[in-house]
């Protein structure tokens, strides 16, 4: 058995007012079997909580390095934000990327950085995959295209004793490594809440990049994602709203997403997101 090397780790969170969540994570985090074998960095981006996150996180986890977001980042602000401040302070071997809405099983880390030392290969996302702890099923993880020319896409399960390749993934676990980032950056600018992971992933895919779906499940998380438009029973104001809130369709920036990567499907997919707001009797009749 190869040694595993001790590595300079960034770990990268954003949080915005669900308090107890974020402390149930980093519980889970600093109870990590070995979790002092590497050298470990916390950074977590605080987007203007008002339930006294920060505070609290600050009282119980002293060593957390707290930036203060404006409020207004959503995810992918956040995330970017808490990334380029890592990025500034020293260079990193591994960077961690987690949803603060997880909760990590106890030999998680250590599991996926002897998984990444494994691959041998310089340019590595490692992925993985997250329970519903209500269902017992798969949540969050790796995703394949259908063809890689459409962004019709459906999640893998991970095998239980090895890596995978797949296309594109969930930030909820994400190992990078730093020949990725210097390779390809961090999440583009254009996202503010959404689509920051998937387009990060595939790109990096396409770039030569290796996108594994890391064997077996690494932490607890609900999906809480819910259906991909407002019902017919909402005003139409409301729906034209969502249709534009980063939270909800992210009209600019799922049209720019789908022109960069998919761009034969921009024509049914820009049909789509009008059909959903006019007409969502469509979705709730066939697709709920």
């Amino acid at each position: 058995m190869k040694e595993i090397k001790p590595y300079q780790i960034a770990v990268l969170v954003t949080c915005h007012n669900r308090k107890q969540k974020t402390l149930n994570f980093l519980e889970s985090l600093y109870q990590q079997n070995n979790f002092d074998a590497h050298h470990i960095d916390v950074y977590l981006l605080d987007d203007g909580s008002s339930d006294g996150t920060a505070s609290a996180v600050n009282n119980t986890y002293p060593k957390v390095h707290i930036i203060t977001g404006s409020g207004n980042l959503f995810w992918a602000g956040g995330m970017r934000t808490v990334w380029n401040y890592a990025l500034a302070q020293k260079k990193y071997d591994l960077y961690f990327l987690f949803n603060d809405d997880i909760v990590l099983f106890e030999d998680a880390v250590g599991k996926l950085v002897k998984q990444y030392q494994h691959l041998e290969q310089e340019g590595v996302i490692l992925v993985g995959s997250t329970l519903s702890k209500d269902t017992n099923t798969i949540s969050y993880g790796g995703n394949l295209f259908k063809n890689l020319k459409h962004c019709a896409y459906y999640r893998i399960d991970p095998d239980p004793d090895k890596c995978i390749p797949c296309h594109m993934a969930n930030a909820n676990i994400l190992l990078i490594d730093s020949f990725t980032v210097e390779k390809i950056g961090i999440f583009p600018e254009v996202y503010t809440h959404c689509l920051a992971d998937y387009d990060y992933t595939f790109t990096a895919f396409k770039s030569g990049i290796g996108v594994w779906l890391a064997a077996g499940f690494y932490a607890y998380c609900e999906n809480d994602h819910g259906n991909s438009w407002l019902p017919g029973s909402v005003p139409l104001k409301k729906r034209i709203e969502y249709l534009y809130s980063p939270k909800g369709l992210a009209y600019h920036e799922y049209l720019y997403y789908i022109r960069k990567h998919f761009p034969s499907d921009y024509p049914i997919s820009f049909l789509k997101l009008w059909l959903k707001t006019f007409f969502p009797v469509i979705w709730d009749k066939f697709k709920l």
